[in-house]
């Protein structure tokens, strides 16, 4: 299946490694295993050389990766965390997002090259970036810093995550 480029993007392909220039940014990457990456009109074609098993899953992988970086050039990519609990909140301060999640100390979370992030006044932090393996990565490393409690659901979530409640002490008879 071929990847579709969109009006604005720039492809440059070299030695086993695809450049993807849009709007938003750059990104590049090497290509693994056997497989070969084409640039037609409007679309690129990541072609297998083989049909070995290893070969196949990474023409998968690659197919895959190259269309995360045409979105993300692009379109760019965004993960929502919702801070949940009284006197939880966040703030952007430069390049770091600034944590009190109930600890005696502000978290100070430094934020890398490439990603953005902002919190509204209802305490949702969106962090949004051009590579999604990133965005991600860094959304989860947020969340982790006070992941929700199991009791009173308090903490850092993302935004379309459910926490299910453990019933307490005081719910159990015996």
């Amino acid at each position: 299946m071929p990847v579709p480029l969109p009006d604005g993007v720039e492809v440059k392909i070299s030695r086993g490694r695809v450049k993807i220039k849009g709007p938003k940014g750059e990104l590049s990457r090497d290509v693994v295993g056997n497989i070969k990456v084409e640039k037609d009109e409007k679309e690129l074609r990541v072609i297998p050389l083989d049909e070995s098993p290893r070969t196949r899953a990474f023409h998968g992988l690659m197919r895959s990766l190259i269309d995360n970086m045409v979105v993300g050039v692009s379109q760019g990519f965004k993960k929502n965390l919702k801070i949940v609990g009284v006197g939880y909140r966040a703030q952007v301060n430069g390049k770091n997002l600034v944590l009190n999640v109930g600890y005696s100390h502000p978290v100070e979370f430094p934020l890398p090259e490439g990603i953005s992030a902002s919190v509204s006044k209802d305490g949702v932090i969106e962090v949004s970036g051009i590579d999604k393996q990133v965005v991600g990565d860094v959304a989860a490393r947020i969340r982790k810093v006070r992941p929700p409690d199991a009791y009173k659901g308090k903490g850092i979530r993302y935004l379309d995550e459910h926490v299910v409640l453990k019933p307490g002490k005081s719910a159990v008879k015996t």
